[in-house]
């Protein structure tokens, strides 16, 4: 058998610890968000400037690039095995 089936079942079950990990971490995230939120006062619109705006989108789609960032170090991780 050749090194890479060897190697691809380490980096799938590395892989979905990462995921994993990755994913707790969302949990930590997500209570400093919301207090960031509240102390930016994101809800009001009307009393925002434009550096506001741009700090609350911010903090709106950190969530959302993390789970991105850690679906793309997990798929790169097993994919990295699979060269020819």
């Amino acid at each position: 058998m050749n090194k890479k089936g060897q190697s691809l079942g380490l980096a799938i079950i590395s892989g979905i610890a990462v995921l994993i990990i990755g994913m707790m971490f969302v949990n930590f995230i997500t209570p400093e968000l919301a207090n960031f939120r509240i102390d930016m006062n994101c809800a009001a619109p009307d009393s925002i400037s434009d550096g506001s705006k741009v700090m609350c989108l911010v903090a709106d789609t950190t969530v959302i690039y993390w789970i991105v960032l850690v679906f793309s170090v997990v798929i790169g991780g097993i994919t990295a095995r699979l060269r020819i």
